[in-house]
């Protein structure tokens, strides 16, 4: 099947009748992106010496293992 053929081109290019979009503020999703990031901080801070204690250990074992 040619390209002129294919059902799935489009015959004619539309136009579009909505204007286009440029930044702007949305004060309401700046207050959602920062209290997901303060909720994350509260949620992994105390986790964070935890965390670091697992990576320790797993470094520490994987150089006794790779001899």
């Amino acid at each position: 099947m040619s390209d002129a053929e294919d059902p799935s081109l489009p015959k004619k290019v539309l136009r579009t009748v909505t204007p286009g979009t440029r930044g702007h503020k949305d004060p309401g999703m700046d207050v959602i992106g920062w209290s997901m990031l303060v909720g994350m901080l509260v949620l992994l801070v105390p986790l964070l010496p935890f965390i670091v204690i697992v990576w320790l250990i797993t470094k520490v074992l994987d150089r006794f293992s790779g001899e």
